[in-house]
């Protein structure tokens, strides 16, 4: 087993899991049933482990000043117990990580894509130069579990335990309501939880950052519970159907570091135009005051036909000139429908245009549709 294998991949096993590699860094693929774990997403409660994720802290007074001159979104008036979405770029304004942020009592938490902890580790630290700023590597001592769909709050009060704010007394057990918002519990056995409202494909849902050793006995806990809410353990094939269907684009695959954050379909919820300066906002400043970007991700309803998904990079063209490409591409259950995400140039992007799809499949017909896909 490599040193990226999962924590609790015996578990898995036990669940009839089959392994996949993202990033470098295992996960669990699927249960045996994608569709019935994408049902449970959609209908009812699913527990994915997210453990593959990267997990840095960045701890020290200056933090969050620091982080705040890093990121594209308002670090600095976080309160203990809120987060943010945000995007890290380049002096040029291109991507490097998206990027989960949480204000704890003594530290920011960032959570964000499989395998990438020492690259934005190293970004970081090369603008620490004064700074009391320490970068950490917290994944080895907590794991990621998350809860998705209508009935993860359900499921989530299946672990019975009284969150409260971060840092302060045990609370009553209530479920952090805003989304982005932490709460954490103590508990004699299982240690120090924080809990997320955080939706990882548009509708409900919690992430639950569990120290290591306790990841078997919540994980086994919260699979029960989800189970009696009439969902399951589910994997990541399940969880891109549920993904590319809301419309959210995923790093190292819907956006990459050629990518301005403004094209990604991130704006709204990544980038603050009131906060004080950062590294790339000029740029992203400036692509705002003059004007749009050259292409822009939209949603691609594909053509029903197809003998095959197109892959990443395969071309799309309005007439007969190029004008954008593939990133992402789903048959959707809930759609009962060929989808993808893609970039298209500007002069072809508008919703409900027409475009032809050059895959290893031949030819076929696209529709550029709104986000997220509705059935």
């Amino acid at each position: 087993m490599s040193s990226l294998a999962l924590h609790l991949h015996e578990f898995h096993e036990g669940l009839n899991a089959r392994f996949a590699e993202v990033n470098g860094c295992e996960v669990v693929e699927h249960y045996g049933d994608s569709l019935a774990e994408h049902a449970a997403l959609r209908d009812a409660a699913g527990v994915i482990d997210l453990s593959c994720r990267s997990r840095l802290c960045l701890t020290g007074a200056d933090r969050v000043r620091f982080l705040n001159g890093q990121v594209t979104n308002n670090v600095k008036d976080l309160r203990v117990g809120q987060g943010c979405y945000a995007a890290l770029v380049t002096a040029k304004g291109k991507l490097q990580s998206d990027l989960n942020i949480y204000a704890l009592p003594d530290e920011l938490l960032l959570d964000f894509e499989p395998g990438l902890a020492a690259s934005v580790a190293q970004r970081l630290e090369k603008y620490v130069i004064a700074d009391d700023v320490q970068v950490v590597d917290v994944a080895p001592h907590y794991g990621l579990l998350s809860v998705q769909g209508p009935r993860a709050a359900a499921a989530v009060k299946g672990l019975g335990l009284g969150w409260g704010t971060p840092g302060g007394e045990t609370g009553d057990g209530e479920l952090p309501a805003q989304p982005m918002n932490v709460g954490s519990a103590k508990d004699a056995t299982l240690g120090e939880l924080y809990l997320v409202n955080r939706a990882r494909f548009g509708a409900s849902g919690f992430d639950v950052f569990v120290p290591t050793p306790a990841l078997g006995a919540v994980m086994d806990k919260l699979a029960a519970a989800a189970k009696d809410a009439g969902g399951r353990a589910c994997g990541w094939q399940a969880c891109e159907m549920a993904r590319v269907e809301a419309g959210i684009p995923r790093f190292g695959i819907d956006m990459d570091e050629t990518n301005l954050a403004p094209e990604a379909g991130i704006e709204t919820r990544a980038i603050s135009y009131t906060k004080g300066c950062y590294i790339g906002q000029e740029v992203i400043s400036r692509i705002r005051t003059y004007g749009q970007v050259a292409k822009t991700l939209r949603g691609l309803r594909l053509a029903e036909e197809l003998e095959q998904l197109p892959r990443k990079g395969d071309k799309l063209y309005h007439g007969e000139k190029e004008a954008g490409y593939i990133t992402s591409a789903v048959a959707s259950p809930a759609l009962k429908a060929n989808i993808a995400l893609g970039y298209v140039r500007k002069e072809a992007n508008r919703i409900g245009t027409e475009l032809k799809l050059r895959s290893v499949g031949g030819e076929t017909a696209v529709k550029i549709v709104s986000l997220p896909f509705v059935s």
